[in-house]
């Protein structure tokens, strides 16, 4: 009996064995569950100082006249006056197409005028003789010597005549119109520079043939005055608002990376640019290019000011971003002593952890979290951000100013310097994706 007990002794030593590692494995687990379920949260502080607003753009620089200089004529190119870069003035001649075939044309438009001059001469006299014939067969008639059938045809010659000098009258214009046309062709192989200007563009070289059947060839590019630019900028449906003609713009080219230079917008045109469904409108910015810096064409990145305030109270855009989840306003409703329902919200209510004073503060009926869930949506400057104060976080209601993209100001609310407000939560069972854009979604300027 005594050798059947000790297996049965150490099978039941085992078996307390495991279920206390059982137990301790279970203990543990639960334990790092519960620890956790603590939340961490990221935070910025609030601070005080300069707040500038800007908006930001890209264009394109070019001259404020610039014109095309094209060929009303085909032909072949027989003489280039300029070159790229070369200065003009208006009239001046700048190519010349080769005018041989002009001439010959202007040629043979004078010879047929001429002629359509001869044969007008000649059915005038006609028209003369026939009037004489009318007046002598009239003279007849009346003495009964010819017949009134010979008279008919002598009035009808006689209408004739007349009508024939007519016609030779529309020859005589036509053919003058033709010499007009020919001479103004032949004109057009002078080409002239429209205005005084730089050149900038030089498209043909001498020898070659330009051909204006279907439309003008551009020949040249001039522009008017370099000492005085354009910006053309790009800026987005969002800000075109924010700006007005007369502010000041500053902008600065690749060419010149350390160099800011200065100009001031004079129109934002109507008309939208929509690429890839970006809309996006011109603000014109002249400039000042007296030391002929800058050229056509160069690439700028454009800032205008369109706010600034100093000393003034200024929260991180995070912060206004932060969306709070459930566990965090159960958190929160527990230490204000609320009763808290399966979803986190309040029992018989869903304006969530504010104290009776504040249930009407920046717009009643809306939840603490800044969605519009019942009554109409608030102003897009009113925002709630959440605070720790004693390690516990408070939901503050605030009204906002001007952003400049990562700060805002705090023109109302409950705020102070130093204190730290929520921008990310993790832990708790409600991690939250730390970064720039916050919860639920990307990156959102404000």
């Amino acid at each position: 009996m005594a050798v059947e007990t000790k297996p049965r002794t150490a099978r039941r030593t085992l078996m307390i064995i495991g279920a206390a590692v059982l137990v301790l494995l279970v203990a543990l687990f639960f334990w790092r569950r519960r620890g956790s379920a603590e939340p961490h949260f990221d935070t910025a502080s609030v601070q005080r100082g300069r707040l500038i607003a800007r908006v930001t753009a890209t264009g394109t620089l070019s001259a404020l006249v610039t014109v095309q200089v094209g060929s009303q004529v085909s032909g072949r190119i027989a003489q280039l006056n300029v070159d790229f870069n070369s200065p003009v003035k208006k009239g001046d001649l700048i190519a010349k197409i080769d005018p041989q075939l002009f001439d010959a044309t202007v040629e043979q438009a004078k010879a047929n005028y001429l002629e359509a001059k001869g044969n007008l001469s000649k059915s005038k006299a006609q028209a003369a003789d026939a009037e004489r014939q009318l007046v002598r067969s009239k003279t007849l008639l009346q003495r009964q010597l010819i017949s009134q059938a010979d008279y008919d045809t002598t009035e009808t010659n006689k209408l004739a005549a007349d009508a024939q000098v007519e016609v030779s009258v529309g020859a005589v214009a036509q053919a003058k119109a033709a010499l007009h046309q020919a001479e103004v062709n032949l004109a057009y192989t002078s080409i002239i520079s429209p205005i005084d200007g730089t050149v900038i563009s030089r498209n043909v070289d001498v020898g070659q043939t330009v051909a204006a059947s279907l439309q003008a060839p551009t020949l040249f590019t001039i522009a008017e005055n370099l000492k005085k630019m354009q910006v053309d900028t790009n800026v987005a449906e969002a800000d075109v608002g924010r700006l007005e003609p007369g502010m000041i713009a500053t902008f600065t080219v690749d060419a010149y990376p350390s160099e800011r230079f200065q100009g001031r917008i004079r129109q934002i045109r109507n008309a939208p640019q929509t690429v890839q469904n970006v809309v996006t409108y011109d603000a014109v910015i002249d400039v000042d290019n007296s030391a002929l810096k800058l050229k056509p064409g160069m690439t700028t990145n454009v800032t205008v000011v369109v706010a600034e305030k100093d000393d003034v109270l200024k929260v991180s855009n995070s912060a206004l971003r932060f969306k709070p989840g459930p566990e965090l306003l159960q958190m929160q409703m527990r230490s204000a002593g609320v009763q808290a329902g399966k979803d986190g919200a309040p029992a018989g209510q869903r304006v969530a952890g504010r104290a009776p004073g504040e249930a009407r503060r920046f717009g009643a009926g809306r939840p603490v979290d800044g969605s519009a869930e019942l009554g109409t949506p608030p102003p897009a400057n009113e925002k709630t951000v959440w605070v720790l104060r004693g390690n516990r976080p408070v939901p503050v209601p605030i009204k906002t100013g001007i952003s400049d993209g990562t700060l805002s100001e705090v023109v109302a609310g409950a705020l102070n310097e130093g204190d730290q407000v929520i921008t990310a939560m993790a832990g708790g069972g409600g991690d939250q994706p730390r970064g720039p854009g916050g919860p639920r979604g990307g990156p959102r300027l404000f």
